[in-house]
């Protein structure tokens, strides 16, 4: 049976379609205090139950964990835990003295309470080797190609920096044709200033389609789509697997220019136009 999160249901019913699994109905509550409880049906008992949890701030990662309780108090013989969405999963190192690894801390608290975990596009993929458990990661960039336009023209699929130029490569890929680069960025140290280029490619008179990991702020994105306007590129789409489009990031894009912001249902979003559930079911 998938068991969803509150914030992931949408997630959770594609991933129910997609596996042939039944989707638990759950309650979810919260006291007066601010405290959560959720309830999960009785009749998970004896079978394997799958959490689908986005955990997208502190209260997903209290309610994950009494999710799993939940169905273990229910008898399910196996818990999956399934993070489409996996918070804090770029604190993976102590930035400061004094830091915590934060990514580490949720993973081994999740580990508790589940036999399994699957995350999906993780910021760094080492932080599978945190959850005390097996722990798989999935990549479902390859979607992101879905809702494109079928006739781009000259297309140059471009990642944030040259780390991330897999991501680029594979939703190229998936489209089925077009060039990739990715963005340098050099730093002005004594005015602050980012200079943003990309690295090689040509855009000018070209469709081009930055792909990313992940969407928070839109900062970043928005100056990269000036760049390319200043470059004469024709048409710019923005795609990533995980849009958080915190705040007015989506704003921050579209005032920019771009033709279209495409992300997936790991965060349910405006911009959530395909599902990675697929690709996920595959793994379970």
């Amino acid at each position: 049976m998938i068991i969803p999160g509150a914030d992931t249901q949408a997630f959770a019913a594609a991933l129910a379609e997609a596996t042939g699994e039944r989707l638990g109905r759950v309650e979810y509550e919260r006291f007066p205090d601010g405290e959560h409880v959720v309830r999960v049906p009785e009749t998970v008992s004896g079978e394997r139950a799958v959490v689908v949890a986005s955990t997208v701030d502190s209260d997903a990662h209290v309610q994950v964990l009494q999710l799993q309780d939940a169905v273990r108090e229910a008898g399910a013989s196996e818990v999956v835990t399934v993070l489409p969405y996996m918070g804090y999963a770029r604190q993976d190192e102590a930035f400061k003295p004094g830091e915590p690894v934060s990514s580490r801390a949720v993973a081994r608290a999740i580990s508790t309470g589940t036999d399994r975990v699957v995350t999906v596009n993780p910021h760094e993929p080492a932080v599978c080797d945190f959850f005390d458990v097996p722990a798989a990661h999935v990549d479902v960039a390859s979607v992101l190609a879905d809702p494109l336009p079928d006739a781009l023209d000259d297309p140059l699929f471009l990642s944030p920096d040259e780390g991330a130029i897999d991501l680029a490569e594979t939703v190229r890929d998936a489209y089925g044709e077009g060039g990739t680069d990715f963005f340098e960025k050099e730093r002005d140290y004594d005015t602050g200033d980012i200079d943003i280029r990309p690295s090689d490619a040509p855009v000018d008179g070209r469709d081009v389609v930055l792909v990313d990991d992940i969407i928070a702020t839109g900062s970043t994105m928005s100056e990269s789509v000036g760049v390319l306007d200043d470059r004469n590129a024709q048409r710019v789409f923005v795609t990533c697997v995980h849009p958080m489009l915190a705040s007015n990031a989506l704003t921050k894009l579209n005032s920019a220019g771009v033709e279209a912001v495409y992300g997936t249902d790991t965060l349910e979003r405006a911009a959530s136009v395909v599902s990675a559930a697929p690709v996920v079911a595959e793994e379970l």
